[in-house]
């Protein structure tokens, strides 16, 4: 699905964003580095996690908002936030934790849905699944794409400096984080949500329970890689990130595996596998 980024046009070779009057990296105010050493020292992980212990500190209805604009045919609009964010507070990332707050207390109330869903016998248990949920699915895997997707931009992705006055930036990781966030949100509705009602479907052992269980799981997962390229795109001083699209081809192929190897008994149902995994006793 193609759609129109809301920023300029920056990212597609490092060559044409040097030439030319109009790029957005230009148009972007470059701060000196006594001043990005003084955001490093007040927008820290420590200081975001102190955050999310006070509900006034935190606009939960722009987050629900951001939420609502990630489920329409325009998720980048979101990064338009980021952008602003750089030219007010220069930085990308979040400073409001609302949007991780609510994303965990989420994932926590469907969990416990899914432990009355499978019949989970204890408390103990169902506490289990949701800390598996939230560290394992949500942190654990946020944590591994962020430093991953970070690594990447910064070590191949940076445009070449025109000009020594301009102060070399580089990717936040608090920021790739908020990218992973941004992505999970269409993946936590279809996951969580959307399989939830399905489960007597997709927890069959019929060719039909496999192809709607691995749809969803190609969808949300297809869709998590979107949303993830456009975080990187959304950041002027970066090109090529095409690269983050790459890993949607790695999900189709699987999704293409599953049906050609389902008469010789290769395919596999993702929803059987999740559930063997998280309701196995």
């Amino acid at each position: 699905m193609a759609v129109s980024s809301p920023m300029p046009a920056h990212n597609r070779k490092p060559k044409s964003s040097s030439s030319g009057g109009g790029s957005s990296s230009s148009s972007l105010p470059y701060t000196n580095a006594s001043a990005d050493s003084a955001l490093t020292s007040t927008l820290t992980p420590q200081l975001y996690l102190q955050r999310m212990t006070d509900l006034q500190q935190m606009d939960l209805q722009s987050a629900i908002d951001q939420m609502r604009i990630l489920l329409t045919l325009y998720p980048q609009r979101v990064y338009k936030m980021a952008y602003y964010r750089k030219q007010t507070k220069n930085h990308w990332a979040r400073d409001d934790p609302a949007f991780c707050f609510l994303q965990i207390v989420m994932i926590a109330a469907v969990s416990i849905a899914y432990g009355f869903a499978f019949r989970v016998g204890s408390f103990l248990d169902i506490i289990a699944v949701v800390t598996k949920s939230v560290l394992v699915n949500w942190l654990g895997f946020g944590v591994i794409i962020a430093s991953v997707g970070r690594l990447i931009a910064n070590n191949h992705l940076m445009m070449a400096e025109r000009s020594s006055s301009h102060v070399k930036q580089e990717v936040e990781w608090l920021y790739a984080f908020d990218v992973h966030c941004n992505a999970f949100v269409p993946l936590f509705v279809l996951l969580y949500g959307v399989q939830l009602f399905l489960l007597p479907v997709v927890l069959g052992p019929s060719l039909l329970s496999l192809g709607v269980s691995n749809t969803l799981f190609a969808m949300a997962f297809g869709w998590y890689f979107y949303i993830t390229h456009l975080g990187y795109r959304a950041l002027p001083f970066l090109s090529n990130t095409e690269v983050f699209l790459f890993p949607i081809a790695a999900v189709l192929g699987l999704y293409v595996f599953n049906y050609v190897g389902y008469p010789f008994g290769l395919g596999f149902n993702a929803s059987r596998i999740m559930a063997y995994i998280y309701f196995e006793s």
